[in-house]
């Protein structure tokens, strides 16, 4: 580091020393990195937790209701034209049942958005705890007709 000692001549120093000035800020900067936390780019999802190992397994329902949104804004279940007070009945019922069967949601890309946050909703408000989105494989690749090569 290097140090002034002024002239010869007897008078004051007129320019300030600002070496310690730098060392005291760079150690000062050098304290906030370090104690800067890490940022983490975490995402929370709540997981089930799984059964323990020497629980036997429940069987595999093989009943599937199927939920359809069509482009002209109609609800379908298991392929059959319902109304919304029909499909929450339906959700009710299949919420009774053991083991209860999975539900499928599977909106059209052409369907309204406001029939689709309607229906998810009432799906919410069943609270059924087997769900699940299907026909997403088709929309893989953004901006393409599923058809297009």
């Amino acid at each position: 580091m290097a140090m002034s000692a002024g002239k010869d001549d007897g008078e004051p120093m007129s320019e300030m020393n600002t070496t310690p000035l730098i060392d005291v800020m760079l150690v000062l900067l050098i304290m906030f990195i370090i104690t800067i936390p890490v940022a983490t780019h975490a995402v929370n999802i709540d997981l089930p937790s799984p059964p323990p190992p020497n629980m036997p397994k429940p069987p595999v329902d093989p009943i599937k209701n199927k939920v359809v949104l069509t482009p002209d804004n109609q609800i379908l279940w298991n392929g059959t034209p319902i109304d919304r007070s029909v499909l929450a009945a339906n959700l009710k019922a299949s919420r009774s049942m053991a083991p209860e069967p999975e539900l499928q949601f599977e909106p059209d890309a052409q369907s309204g958005y406001e029939l689709a946050a309607n229906v998810l909703n009432i799906i919410k408000a069943s609270e059924v705890t087997k769900f699940g989105f299907v026909g997403n494989e088709r929309y893989a690749s953004f901006g393409k007709a599923p058809n297009a090569k």
